[in-house]
């Protein structure tokens, strides 16, 4: 961020009183700007015992399948969104059932929530995918998906079988050199 959204003066990271991290701070009117972690949704919907994934028609990792997931819109809840992700990507309605995984993805500043779910129609192709599919356990192309969120989410559903046995937590930070 290099100029304010309030007035448009110049940006400067500083530390502002009270706090404890450089902040984007406007040098004109001393507007604070916070940069805060976006959450993105998902869900593990299944079908007659199988996942629904989407293959991705979109960057990143255009062409690599994934468990329909995106970010979360203000104004909806986390599981509306996993529904309204899943509406998208794979064109089905589904049966929201629990929170079961999240996933700090901190160097993208990101939070991934997955649900369970239950296809309650049919499922198609939405404007982000090439292809959806449902997959058992061994079927899923697990050397050609996009994200490591959406493989955590997928090895977790199987562990559980889709019972509620909390929520797992899963950290994901890029090895520094």
């Amino acid at each position: 961020m290099k100029f304010c959204s309030s007035c448009a003066g110049t940006i400067s990271l500083k530390v502002p009183p009270g706090d404890n991290r450089e902040r984007a701070i406007c040098d004109d009117c001393g507007e604070i700007h916070y940069k805060n972690p976006l959450i993105v949704v998902g869900c593990v919907a299944e079908s007659d015992g199988k996942v629904l994934l989407c293959k991705r028609a979109i960057e990143p990792r255009h062409g690599y399948w994934t468990v329909p997931a995106g970010f979360m819109e203000l104004g909806e809840t986390l599981a509306g969104g996993a529904a309204r992700e899943t509406l998208e990507e794979a064109c089905a309605t589904i049966e929201i059932g629990h929170q079961f995984a999240s996933v700090d993805v901190v160097d993208a500043g990101q939070v991934h929530v997955f649900f369970t779910g239950k296809v309650v129609g049919g499922y198609g192709v939405g404007e982000e995918s090439l292809e959806t599919e449902l997959f058992s356990e061994d079927e899923i192309p697990w050397d050609d998906l996009a994200f490591h969120s959406g493989r955590f989410a997928l090895q977790k559903y199987f562990e559980d079988r889709g019972e509620n046995n909390g929520v797992h937590f899963h950290e994901l930070r890029r090895a520094r050199s």
